[in-house]
């Protein structure tokens, strides 16, 4: 089943956006191995940077793209259906560029999504309210 960001934006609760992206998989699973390289030169082409950019404007550098939950650091952009060796190998752009198979995301989200649990994602934020001093 493929999955798209027009379904997952549809999803208003970080939990369920985490649900809908998790992967399950193993920590230490080599996903490139040896042809990391070729993974690597992929992010830092100008083609990966340009469509990288348009992501985080899109979600307004909000993690999963929920507006309560602001990315301070550096984002990370997640294929929403994770790409291959084969993907980057035939340049397969329509799936490794195309907007509706990518979203921002927080580094612990982004490590939930692939190998943890929701204990990783972020909470949200404290409400504050006039004449609230405390800094949190």
């Amino acid at each position: 089943m493929e999955k798209c960001y027009t379904e997952l934006i549809r999803l208003e609760t970080m939990q369920e956006r985490f649900d809908y992206l998790k992967l399950n998989g193993e920590i230490g699973f080599s996903t490139f191995g040896s042809n990391r390289i070729l993974n690597q030169n992929f992010y830092r082409s100008k083609a990966w940077r340009d469509v990288r950019n348009k992501v985080i404007v899109r979600d307004c550098s909000c993690d999963l793209g929920i507006l309560e939950y602001e990315i301070y650091d550096r984002p990370t952009i997640h294929h929403i259906n994770p790409i291959t060796l084969d993907d980057i190998k035939n340049e397969n752009f329509d799936k490794l560029l195309d907007m509706e198979n990518l979203i921002t995301a927080s580094y612990d989200t982004h490590k939930a999504i692939h190998f943890g649990s929701e204990k990783m994602l972020p909470n949200m934020p404290i409400a504050r309210s006039p004449g609230d001093t405390c800094l949190w």
